[in-house]
């Protein structure tokens, strides 16, 4: 690791994190505490797999539902008008419309080989973003002059990387530069986080094989068409068995290659300082084991 010792990191000129875990833990919150309070530089693997990599797919899918439009269509044809994205580091809503959800078209839902291709590009795109966080460590020091630099990586992290593999590509990369940090929650998290995804069930990545068996199971228990399924209520089912799937992914990670934090101290953090205090915590307690 970049830094095994709370000394390590007191000692250390440049602090480089990845802060990795369940959506809804604090990643975010956190970098932008770091961000705004620290100047530290927050790259965002969402933000950039939604800009970078995925912003031609989710503006093209923008037009072809304007294009339905007789007004807009032909406002778009005649270059009258433009359609772009405003994806943000806390508003990911183009993003994940684009990804969607399959089932009936009736209610939102998209033809389910659609929605794999979709999938497909979305693990390219993370994968790519990972890799990426190389690049903006050092523009981060040589072209911004930041010290500083925390990774906010996407909740799929655990689904596109192998953490038994030493020689996993995309955490090799990581590890190299940062010191991955597994925001880690209890079983009452996992039911809040439960509650609050069935209120508002959005899309989310799947690995290909896991989504695959999920997809066919949930048909055959219900004698439901393709066509037939209620896409909330398929999401809404993927999600419970989707993070238990990634939790002992997520603990496999932070075993071999980072530490673990809890989410309840994670949460406690309120400025930098208790940040330093939580990593230097993290590092003494890996250190023990």
């Amino acid at each position: 690791m970049v830094y095994t010792s709370s000394a390590d990191w007191r000692g250390a000129a440049h602090r480089r994190v990845a802060l990795f875990g369940m959506s809804g833990l604090g990643k975010t919150r956190i970098a932008a505490m770091l961000r705004d309070q620290a100047e530290w530089f927050h790259y965002s693997i969402d933000f950039r797999i939604g800009t970078r990599y995925m912003g031609e797919h989710i503006v093209d899918n923008f037009k072809r539902e304007a294009m339905r439009n007789p007004f807009l269509r032909e406002l778009l044809r005649s270059d009258s008008i433009y359609i772009a994205s405003n994806i943000t580091f806390s508003n990911l809503a183009p993003l994940s419309t684009y990804l969607g959800k399959p089932g009936d078209p009736e209610k939102g839902g998209i033809p389910f080989a659609d929605y794999l291709q979709r999938q497909r590009q979305h693990r390219a795109a993370e994968i790519a973003a990972t890799r990426d966080a190389l690049l903006f460590i050092r523009k981060a020091e040589h072209l911004y002059g930041y010290d500083h630099f925390v990774c906010d990586t996407s909740g799929s992290l655990c689904e596109v990387v192998d953490p038994d593999d030493p020689q996993d590509p995309v955490l090799v990369d990581l590890v190299s530069a940062t010191l991955p940090v597994w925001i880690r929650g209890t079983e009452e998290h996992l039911e809040d986080l439960a509650a609050r995804f069935d209120r508002a069930p959005k899309p989310m990545y799947y690995p290909e094989n896991f989504l695959v068996q999920l997809w066919q199971s949930y048909r055959a228990e219900r004698g439901l068409a393709e066509e037939a399924v209620d896409p909330d209520a398929f999401i809404r089912h993927g999600f419970k068995a989707l993070m238990a799937h990634r939790l002992p992914r997520y603990a496999a990670i932070a075993e071999r290659w980072g530490v673990t934090v809890e989410a309840a101290e994670a949460a406690s953090v309120r400025d930098p300082h208790d940040f330093d205090a939580l990593i230097q915590t993290a590092l003494d307690r890996r250190g023990q084991e």
